[in-house]
């Protein structure tokens, strides 16, 4: 019985992972895009995050039906659990990297290439990074690793909240005046939801801590 919850759990994480490498290679091709505000390259983007809902449906089931059939006890549940709520981060890290590129795209024109370059493109990679430590830390097993890592996504965390600041006082500072609030308006609600990616990701890596080395979850 242990041996087929082991495989179970393997199936979980694999699933998890394949979520987890869309979403990164999603982040990827809109890092690119922002470079020259390549439309193709942002609705590429799309399609690694296409029915989002249905792969975490099938995982939630998947860890049903591994809590009932197995009545995991001490880290074997811990894990489990995370895994269960990492499920609904991913989707909304999905959800929100599909309105960025719904919004940046209204606006990608529009943004000169000095803003873009020294705070979209920052933003940008820094959620990249966060996503790919993240993503590591699902099959690392030291505990020590584990923890400079969630450390590592914590940094790129707060740099794309450092980021997003600077770049809401220089638009802001640029629409005082204009005729071009709603442009930068726009913008901003864009360059938003990167930052709430990156969110998500120090999210998950909180779940993933738990799951690995225990404790309480981290806020």
């Amino acid at each position: 019985m242990l041996s087929n919850f082991k495989t179970n759990l393997t199936e979980i994480k694999s699933k998890l992972i394949a979520i987890g490498d869309g979403l990164l290679e999603s982040n990827k091709l809109i890092l690119e895009a922002l470079k020259d505000c390549d439309l193709e390259k942002f609705t590429a983007a799309k399609g690694h995050i296409k029915n989002i809902g249905s792969k975490t449906d099938d995982i939630d089931n998947l860890i049903i039906k591994v809590l009932a059939l197995y009545t995991p006890e001490a880290k074997d549940l811990r894990q489990v659990i995370a895994y269960m709520k990492t499920t609904n981060e991913f989707s909304r890290a999905c959800s929100s990297t599909r309105s960025f590129i719904r919004g940046f795209t209204d606006v990608c024109e529009d943004v000169d290439v000095a803003t873009s370059q020294e705070y979209a493109l920052p933003m940008q990679a820094s959620t990249v990074q966060a996503i790919k430590l993240t993503l590591s830390m699902i099959e690392c097993e030291d505990v020590d690793e584990i923890q400079e890592i969630y450390n590592e996504v914590l940094i790129e965390e707060n740099k794309t909240d450092d980021l997003y600041e600077m770049v809401e006082r220089n638009l802001s500072l640029q629409a005082d005046g204009s005729n071009s609030f709603e442009k930068f308006h726009k913008m901003l609600r864009a360059l938003r939801k990167s930052g709430k990616i990156s969110a998500r990701a120090i999210s998950i890596a909180n779940l993933l801590v738990y799951a690995k080395v225990g404790g309480s979850f981290r806020s």
